[in-house]
């Protein structure tokens, strides 16, 4: 992984009046740039950006719902309610993260791969990737099996480190969507009692 030069710190649409928060952001979004520059691959490290393509995609919030739905579609009753609601808690996840974006409209990196990221959803921060990644590890812990979390964990960290490496977010970003992927998915297993209730309720 080397340094590249086009990250620039921007978060141009939040306005601040105070000059010391002003110094200080600045100051932490310069820092942000240059750890987010020793994350990002060589171009020439093609099977390894390959790899992380691969694990960036297996994210995508559509393939999880396609998923979610079949097993909605052919599983059993307990499984049914954990897929249903394992879809909404990606929906959910997606609007908190959509309205922090709006908030903030930090632009994204400059780089070549992920266009359809980028025309879709030009705003870097929080990366939506790692927040949706690490809810769904939270979540995991449903299954009650420490291995499956130690892989949905593992697996979270890897989709967040392969957004940076690919250009697509800086580290502030994936660190924040890990945070709020952790809060986010330990509220929803607070709310999986009142889920079922409701779920159970409109199918009977």
């Amino acid at each position: 992984m080397t340094h590249y030069d086009k990250i620039t710190p921007r978060c141009d649409t939040v306005q601040f009046e105070d000059e010391d928060a002003l110094d200080l952001l600045a100051h932490v979004l310069t820092v942000d740039t240059k750890w987010t520059s020793r994350l990002v691959l060589s171009a020439n490290a093609k099977l390894l950006q390959s790899v992380m393509k691969f694990i960036s995609h297996s994210c995508d919030s559509w393939y999880w719902l396609i998923g979610l739905g079949l097993i909605w579609l052919l599983g059993e009753s307990e499984m049914r309610l954990q897929a249903a609601f394992w879809a909404c808690a990606i929906l959910g996840m997606a609007g908190v993260v959509f309205l922090i974006k709006a908030l903030f409209h930090r632009p994204r990196p400059e780089g070549e791969w992920g266009k359809i990221y980028r025309i879709a959803d030009p705003h870097s921060f929080p990366s939506g990737h790692a927040a949706r990644a690490m809810m769904l590890a939270a979540l995991s812990m449903q299954t009650g099996s420490g291995w499956v979390i130690a892989c949905f964990i593992l697996w979270a960290i890897l989709v967040g480190l392969s957004r940076i490496a690919l250009k697509l977010h800086y580290l502030l970003d994936v660190i924040a969507g890990w945070l709020l992927g952790i809060a986010g998915g330990l509220l929803a297993l607070q709310l999986y009692p009142w889920f079922t209730q409701i779920i159970k309720a409109l199918l009977n």
